[in-house]
């Protein structure tokens, strides 16, 4: 089962999310900041990491960088889940290092099927 570590500060959005994940069979591990899950990232050695953008101690922005400038976690695929739906936001956050962008509130049909590509993906070795 593909592990998932959703690094996100919203109570009511880390339980709804992870409980719909869970339910399509995924492992779950949760960060309530971005300092967090960037130790998380290295101690749980997740498959994926959904990671909110605007988050307390770190944000979401640095977090990534810190993730994708590192070859420990470099390969962790990361889906950017934001409240901003502009195009510049999407940019931002492909230029932080994040492989794919979704909005919140999170449709959840979308969100797997990013999940599910990028799983796919990093599973047969591409990374983009």
């Amino acid at each position: 089962m593909p592990k998932i570590l959703l690094v996100e500060d919203n109570e009511m959005n880390r339980d709804m999310l992870s409980r719909r994940l869970e339910r399509k069979g995924y492992v779950v591990v949760m960060a309530m900041d971005g300092e967090s899950g960037v130790a998380m990232a290295y101690s749980e050695a997740p498959d994926l990491i959904l990671m909110d953008m605007s988050l307390p101690i770190l944000d979401g922005w640095e977090a990534t960088q810190r993730l994708k400038g590192d070859a420990v976690t470099q390969s962790i695929p990361v889906i950017a889940l934001t409240a901003h739906a502009m195009s510049s936001d999407r940019d931002k956050a492909l230029e932080a290092g994040c492989n794919d962008y979704d909005t919140k509130p999170v449709e959840l049909p979308r969100l797997l099927s990013k999940i599910e590509a990028l799983l796919n993906n990093f599973s047969k070795g591409e990374t983009s």
